[in-house]
């Protein structure tokens, strides 16, 4: 993949199922809340984190391409 990503995670709609976590726990952590969060906000492009960001069961992560903003999770229609 090459590309590097801005992850985030909107945390007024995550519900801390930790997903995340089970797909990529490298990439993300709960906190004491059980909120997710990013482990950084910038990472090379992973098959792992975008699997977290496609398994997320309320879409609370959004991939960004570093640099351009364009879209890589979740897609524009």
């Amino acid at each position: 993949m090459g590309d590097r990503w801005h992850v985030e995670v909107d945390r007024g709609v995550c519900i801390g199922s930790g997903m995340c976590v089970n797909h990529a726990p490298d990439g993300f952590a709960l906190d004491s809340a059980r909120q997710s969060h990013p482990r950084a906000a910038e990472t090379d492009a992973s098959e792992p984190v975008l699997a977290a960001a496609e398994g997320c069961p309320v879409e609370a992560i959004a991939i960004t391409l570093l640099g351009s903003g364009e879209a890589v999770f979740p897609p524009e229609e």
